[in-house]
């Protein structure tokens, strides 16, 4: 059955927790946002550019994918599951940026989101991401919330920008600065 009704009252539980928490709580803001993110990448790998483009010997919607199943493991993890995030999968994150790093130009200024499309829902994600991060941080003020999710949440952002720059390079969009 898809509804229980004990969250009629606005309280809900995590995860082999006896107490309910208010809906607003945040742990239950930090996994809103985090599935507001999985969700939202589950339409950027719809994408058909998603489908085209390579980033070294794997497609997007691959890399994607594998993001929206560490997010998941993340969720599991603040929602009270035995499961944990590795530290593994924040070097996965570091390394994709450095070798996506070494094929599109450096950074010399802030750029306006844009160019194809799918660069554009890149750098969306990546607000939604820092936003995740927001609440995660805010979460881990009375809760504990591990180094290795706060710093895989942190790099996954710098990732989502630099796949958004990286498409934009080779679809040959100029990136362009703000003009203040």
């Amino acid at each position: 059955m898809l509804y229980t009704k004990k969250g009629d009252d606005g309280m809900s539980g995590l995860w082999g927790a006896g107490d309910r928490l208010k809906k607003d709580s945040p742990v239950f803001e930090a996994l809103g946002t985090l599935d507001e993110l999985v969700s939202f990448l589950g339409i950027v790998k719809t994408q058909e550019e998603s489908q085209k483009h390579l980033i070294g010997e794997r497609k997007l919607y691959e890399i994607l994918e594998e993001i929206q199943n560490h997010l998941f493991i993340i969720q599991a993890e603040l929602a009270g599951s035995q499961k944990k995030l590795g530290s593994e999968k924040v070097m996965w994150l570091e390394e994709g940026i450095t070798k996506i790093e070494k094929n599109i130009p450096p950074i010399k200024s802030f750029f306006l989101p844009g160019g194809v499309e799918i660069a554009a829902l890149l750098d969306y994600a990546r607000t939604i991401a820092r936003k995740t991060e927001r609440r995660i941080i805010a979460l881990s003020v009375n809760s504990q919330v591990s180094d290795t999710i706060k710093q895989y949440i942190n790099r996954l952002s710098s990732l989502l920008y630099t796949l958004a720059r990286f498409v934009n390079v080779k679809e040959g969009k100029e990136e362009k600065p703000p003009t203040y």
